[in-house]
């Protein structure tokens, strides 16, 4: 008998540095082994998932193009980092037998799919993981929209974020050891108070579309697998 899950169908956005060293830099391969099993449990309670990968361990498109480097092209850089976790992660993935698809919003012919939505459907209710890489395929977005655009438009029931802290603080815990976490905040509240968890469109595409976020340490296991099943974990987001 299957895991009764509160969440049928969930996209998880998983940051670039969550697949590189303590610093968030380069390729760790530990990272994505462990990351893989995680995704293992939660697969086998049924749910509908769809992962999205930034590229930030590699190349972040926002400060190489503010050094005076061209912008646009900093940012398909960053795109085409996130292709190559995206790529690493499937073939982790499919090692513990797994069935994944890489889909991205730019063209890498012979290696990814494009984004087709009826095809993305199709695999999820297959029960196959999508891992979408490439952002929204244009310059200036962060993948924390991507992440809030792909989840409404697959019509997924929540979007689970990654991160290295527990949720959402009202300062930087890492500088700031009294910073309060936060259990459950508003769209408003994070707009308002200038939290910093999302970019400000990521929240607002998601407020205007009703889609609830939680907001979670990755490097806790099976937090995922709570955060699907509905118990408390981290910071949820959502309507007041």
């Amino acid at each position: 008998m299957k895991t009764k899950i509160k969440y049928k169908r969930v996209l998880i956005k998983i940051s670039g540095e969550g697949f590189g060293n303590e610093n968030g830099r380069g390729i760790e391969t530990g990272c994505f082994e462990a990351l893989a099993r995680e995704i293992q449990k939660i697969s086998e309670t049924g749910v509908e998932l769809a992962l999205v990968v930034g590229g930030g361990n590699i190349i972040r498109g926002a400060r190489f193009g503010g050094s005076g480097k061209s912008r646009v092209q900093a940012d398909q850089a960053g795109m085409i980092a996130t292709a190559i976790n995206a790529l690493l992660l499937q073939d982790t993935l499919e090692g513990l037998g797994i069935r994944s698809r890489v889909v991205s919003a730019i063209e890498i012919r012979n290696i990814t799919e494009p984004f087709v939505l009826r095809d993305c459907l199709k695999y999820l209710k297959d029960k196959e993981v999508v891992v979408f890489a490439g952002g929204t395929g244009n310059p200036y977005f962060t993948t924390d929209t991507a992440a809030a655009l792909r989840a409404i438009e697959i019509g997924a029931d929540v979007m689970l974020k990654a991160t290295q802290v527990d949720g959402v603080y009202s300062e930087d815990p890492v500088k700031n050891a009294s910073a309060k976490l936060y259990k459950r905040l508003t769209y408003l509240d994070v707009l308002n108070k200038r939290l910093g968890v999302m970019d400000l469109t990521a929240i607002s595409l998601s407020m205007e579309n009703k889609l609830p976020i939680i907001v979670f340490n990755l490097n806790k296991r099976e937090n995922m697998k709570k955060a699907i099943l509905g118990e408390s974990v981290g910071t949820y987001i959502g309507e007041g």
